[in-house]
């Protein structure tokens, strides 16, 4: 389980929150695809549901250490290391992983990936990895006031990748997208009777529970902020994650993106 740190040195070795058994934990290797963006539009505006919205009432923030890689399943932390688990009512059965928390503490502010859940926060708690907690206060400080909230179209670390759940079949099918800066608001993929709509686990994954067929696959992106995004060639292949060089923004935003983050260095 995963619990949050009220003070220094406490560490949680085995790692927080984790992966439901039903998604084994395995070596990733990025291959190449033909993939390609057939759209890269941005549609009316999706939202949150309620529950998972950041930003109302009291909020204070502890950190954590773990080794894992949180419920979100994403195959690695962030190379910064900066990075959130979200207390139940605002993870939401998932609903917030992929999205980045701007956080303002007594010290500064900082950016951060949502990757896990904190069970035992109640709402309005985040626990931070130790090193985006140290960005806003000592590590001796245990618990902080913040502030926080989603920041839309956050710059993106890199282009989208989809992982095909080990245990993945013609009859069974679960996708995992990374590099989406918003979280995702919906995931479907191409058949021959057109667009399957796939239902969201909560750790992540995307599910078509009587599968898609042999494929390569279509598959359609949609995020919080209505951006969409089409991949094709994503292929059976469980356990592997795919890079596909296609980001999630359209190119007007990923240039705003990449002068913003030259900007800050």
């Amino acid at each position: 389980m995963h619990w949050p740190l009220t003070g220094l040195g406490a560490g949680r070795g085995g790692g927080a929150g984790g992966v439901i058994a039903a998604v084994a934990v395995v070596a990733v290797v990025a291959v190449a695809v033909g993939i390609g963006q057939v759209t890269g539009n941005r549609a009316r505006a999706a939202v949150l549901p309620a529950a998972a919205r950041a930003g109302a009432g009291h909020q204070t923030a502890t950190y954590y250490v773990t080794r894992g890689i949180g419920n979100c399943s994403y195959p690695s932390r962030p190379a910064d290391g900066l990075f959130v688990a979200l207390p139940p009512s605002e993870y939401a059965r998932a609903a917030g992983c992929g999205g980045y928390l701007e956080v303002s503490g007594p010290d500064g502010s900082v950016l951060v990936k949502v990757v896990d859940q904190c069970p035992g926060c109640a709402a309005g708690h985040i626990d931070l990895s130790a090193t985006a907690f140290a960005r806003l206060a000592p590590l001796s400080a245990g618990r902080i006031d913040v502030t926080y909230a989603y920041l839309p179209d956050p710059p993106l670390p890199g282009p989208l990748s989809v992982e095909v759940s080990q245990g993945s079949s013609r009859y069974w099918l679960a996708l995992l997208a990374d590099n989406t800066g918003n979280p995702l608001a919906a995931v479907q993929v191409r058949t021959s009777s057109g667009w399957l709509s796939l239902t969201r686990a909560s750790y992540n994954y995307w599910i078509a529970s009587s599968g898609a067929g042999p494929g390569p696959f279509t598959v359609r992106l949609t995020d919080t902020q209505g951006h969409k995004v089409t991949l094709q060639g994503i292929t059976l292949s469980p356990g592997v994650v795919q890079a596909t060089g296609i980001w999630m923004y359209d190119r007007a935003e990923r240039a705003l993106v990449r002068r913003t983050s030259l900007a800050a260095r």
